[in-house]
């Protein structure tokens, strides 16, 4: 895996890798690009780069670093795709989110760059939505995240802005998951949802199967102008 860079923990007791790509000139801000279960893979690492090609300086922490460093899985391979699934489910996201907590702090400390936002993509929508829920974080965006109807009961801490790009027909998150965040959520000020008919979870995908092309463009430029408001 292309990890390039190593950052502190909150703690200073160990190195969390990350891939960090720089833009030309000064960053307008920054992005975290938040894996899905696969690792920093090449199609994370495509998307850091689009991110600095408009100007933000895009940071992939290895989300798994603490159980094994490097993992880069095919989700198109079954065996490899199971081998993901094992690492999210032994993956303590309590402990996660305060390394991204320590990501943010590295962002806005070491490198100079105040505004932040983060992307997040399956088990990384989770992590959009308890980033927004427990740092500072400036905005948030997840896709297809998964989960995000059991921690509701976190909403109220959201305060800055929070976008949720939901396929319909995502079979990791059921139709009535998708009910309880509607009502959950349709209602906060600061949380925006989107839904696209009749997709399945890893329409946006850079790699692989799953990409549904013309649905990725549209929640990426919905993205992408999301940041460019309340990042930079």
């Amino acid at each position: 895996m292309a990890t390039n860079t190593q950052i502190p923990t909150l703690e200073k007791d160990g190195m969390i890798p990350a891939y960090v790509v720089k833009p030309k000139g000064t960053p307008r801000g920054a992005i975290i690009v938040q894996q899905e279960i696969f690792g920093v893979d090449p199609g994370i690492q495509k998307k850091c780069g689009e991110w600095a090609d408009r100007g933000y300086l895009a940071v992939a922490p290895d989300t798994f670093w603490r159980q094994q460093p490097g993992v880069e899985l095919d989700a198109d391979i079954p065996e490899q795709f199971q081998e993901a699934v094992g690492y999210m489910m032994k993956h303590d996201f309590d402990q996660g989110i305060r390394d991204i907590e320590a990501v943010i702090h590295w962002i806005r400390q070491d490198q100079g760059v105040a505004k932040v936002g983060l992307v997040g993509f399956c088990m990384g929508g989770r992590i959009a939505y308890m980033a927004a829920a427990r740092t500072d974080i400036d905005a948030s965006v997840g896709y297809y995240g998964v989960m995000i109807d059991q921690m509701l009961n976190e909403k109220h801490a959201i305060a800055n802005p929070l976008m949720l790009h939901i396929p319909t027909a995502d079979h990791f998150v059921p139709a009535e998951a998708q009910k309880a965040m509607h009502e959950g959520l349709d209602d906060h000020p600061k949380v925006t949802l989107h839904d696209y008919e009749g997709l399945d979870h890893g329409f946006a995908a850079e790699i692989g199967s799953r990409r549904n092309e013309a649905a990725a463009k549209l929640a990426d430029e919905r993205t992408a102008a999301f940041f460019a408001e309340h990042v930079g």
